[in-house]
């Protein structure tokens, strides 16, 4: 396809204004590894909010909302919709912890949680295993999503689109550090925003889509547009919305939606300028992420099973593209390649925005671990500030470049997604309980982390027969109980190694409940062994706000996935479902405000 002069001129000025950003803040994210990393913890919540929307746009999301849709209808999208419970979660019990923790990075954690030398090879093997591989391993998967885009869009090869997005997006990541990438993102979200909602409202008007009444009555996409899975369909109701629902948003640890928080959330918390930020910040990501954004790109998914019915027909209409990257993935880039001018270049240009948000959040988070958890931890602790920084801009680039070559062999999202939610299942309820019980240790997460990755390769490498013995037709337990094992299993081997390993010293135990004050029954015996040694760990006289979090957390998910309904059956012209999904959203906004008021007073 060809772009006019005013597409290219919006998107040489788009990059222009990204660099920009990065060659403005530099001088002050170079001063320190703290500005670097976390801008000197001066964030407020807006700004953070918006960034972390900003970077789970992301170039794959609308891709694999594609995919799924296209593969298992709307109702599909509950295998991310239940990471709204993880998420609010975070918002309502675990941010004002993470930013009451001062830690530089999420993994510096586990040496204020833990204790002796569990705990360092903790930190140092975390440190490479999610800063660098499993990082490489996200990156990788947006970075497959902007290739199959370019080759789609502009009929690029897959070298000319990681170079040329790749090489703005490293630059500006490098020499801004933090500051520039919250600020760059602050510009990504409202362009990204904008485009995703132009490119749905004229694609779904195609006269070949025949507008929102021909797209939905359309024989190809009537039977996709439920919400909820068929009832009468088990294996669909368990695999589609029972297992998300009840063991996913818990039990498996993915980007973006840690149990207990971390990740580039946590970074985002920790730069907060103080624990009502950082909590406003996680709120109001969690608001936009799952009520505002999912409906542009179902929308387009919906239209391009009309233009696009399968993937024959997108291999007949872009035929340069290789048998190993076609997937129900490129119908999204597909159907962008009808936008008119202007538009387009838009759209382009959000998508490029999308990728670069992702990215550049993805390089400084990776960075932070490798510079503090490895290299200030493990080869130089008495590393200047400028050493520092200058470590984390040439880690930045090295993982750019691994991201790049690993994203040539892949071939769609919704490959890496199932890897990604699989490889880190069974670990996500240590995240949850280490905050509020004492008798987990390093060894609980080194088992739990090993359990997983062992398991999940076994039944991931088809070589070893291990996925077909146990699971299927031929197998012990049904398909759909393939996820539901590894947690299983996983649990069980780290709740086994808790009670067969030795607990944490009382004074690592003491000096964590003293700085976080977590509360709860879960530290009973270390506050009553302390108190009769005359030791007193509570500091003031506030109760256990974790029982009113959990109300707010329940509240909230009623808000808003009363709003992401109400905002779909608005779409689908379905009033009867509509206004009372928007009413009951108004009502428990109303409850979810008292109730927070109790918590933020005791805060406070």
């Amino acid at each position: 396809m060809e772009l006019a002069l005013w597409d290219w001129l919006i998107i040489f000025l788009f990059f222009a204004l990204s660099l920009g950003i990065g060659i403005y803040v530099s001088k002050t994210s170079g001063t320190s590894a703290n500005q670097f990393f976390l801008s000197g913890r001066s964030m407020p919540w807006w700004l953070l909010g918006l960034s972390m929307v900003a970077t789970t746009f992301s170039t794959d999301t609308p891709n694999l909302v594609t995919d799924i849709v296209r593969t298992n209808g709307v109702s599909g999208n509950w295998v991310w919709w239940a990471f709204l419970i993880t998420g609010l979660l975070t918002v309502f019990v675990y941010a004002k912890l993470w930013r009451k923790s001062n830690v530089n990075t999420d993994l510096e954690f586990y040496e204020l949680r833990y204790g002796g030398k569990p705990a360092s090879f903790l930190r140092k093997f975390r440190a490479i295993y999610l800063g660098i591989v499993f990082n490489v391993i996200t990156m990788s998967a947006v970075t497959l999503a902007a290739i199959k885009i370019g080759g789609i869009m502009l009929g690029l090869e897959p070298w000319q689109t990681v170079i040329t997005a790749g090489l703005v997006t490293v630059t500006f990541s490098a020499i801004g550090g933090f500051k520039g990438v919250v600020y760059t993102d602050l510009i990504l979200f409202f362009v990204a925003m904008g485009g995703a909602i132009g490119a749905a409202y004229y694609l779904v008007n195609l006269p070949e889509v025949g507008g929102i009444e021909s797209l939905l009555a359309h024989e190809n996409v009537a039977s996709k547009i439920a919400i909820l899975p068929d009832f009468g369909n088990r294996e669909a109701l368990i695999t589609l919305l029972i297992i998300p629902l009840a063991v996913q948003w818990w039990s498996s640890w993915y980007p973006g939606a840690e149990p207990g928080g971390g990740g580039y959330i946590a970074q985002r918390m920790l730069a907060a300028k103080d624990e009502n930020h950082a909590i406003g910040a996680t709120f109001f990501f969690n608001i936009m992420h799952y009520a505002l954004r999912p409906w542009p790109w179902i929308l387009v998914a919906l239209a391009s099973l009309v233009v696009f019915p399968d993937l024959n027909s997108i291999q007949a209409a872009f035929p340069n593209i290789t048998a190993d990257k076609l997937g129900h993935d490129l119908a999204y880039p597909a159907m962008l390649t009808k936008l008119p001018t202007g538009l387009l270049g838009l759209v382009l240009a959000s998508l490029i925005s999308a990728y670069m948000s992702t990215i550049s959040t993805q390089l400084n988070w990776g960075s932070s671990y490798v510079v503090y958890d490895f290299y200030l931890r493990q080869i130089n602790p008495d590393a200047s500030q400028k050493r520092l920084v200058a470590v984390g801009r040439i880690s930045t680039v090295v993982l750019m470049v691994l991201s790049t070559l690993l994203a040539l062999l892949l071939q769609n999202a919704m490959q890496l997604f199932n890897l990604l939610l699989v490889f880190g299942a069974g670990t996500g309820l240590i995240f949850i309980l280490r905050w509020f019980w004492w008798r987990i240790n390093a060894w609980s997460e080194i088992v739990a982390m090993i359990a997983s990755g062992v398991i999940s390769l076994l039944l991931a490498v088809p070589a070893f027969g291990v996925k077909e013995a146990l699971f299927g037709v031929e197998g012990v337990f049904p398909a759909w109980f393939e996820f539901p094992f590894v947690v299983v299993v996983t649990s069980l081997l780290w709740l086994l190694t808790t009670y067969l390993t030795p607990a944490e010293k009382n004074e690592v135990l003491r000096s964590f409940y003293k700085k976080i004050q977590p509360g709860g029954p879960g530290w009973k015996k270390v506050i009553d062994a302390a108190h009769h040694e005359g030791v007193n760990l509570k500091e003031g006289e506030q109760g256990w706000t974790v029982p009113s979090g959990i109300i707010a957390m329940l509240l909230g998910c009623l808000m808003i996935y009363s709003i992401m309904f109400a905002s779909g059956y608005f779409i689908y012209g379905n009033y009867q479902l509509a206004l009372p999904l928007a009413f009951l959203a108004i009502a428990s906004a109303y409850f979810l405000i008292k109730t927070w008021k109790k918590i933020r007073v005791k805060v406070l």
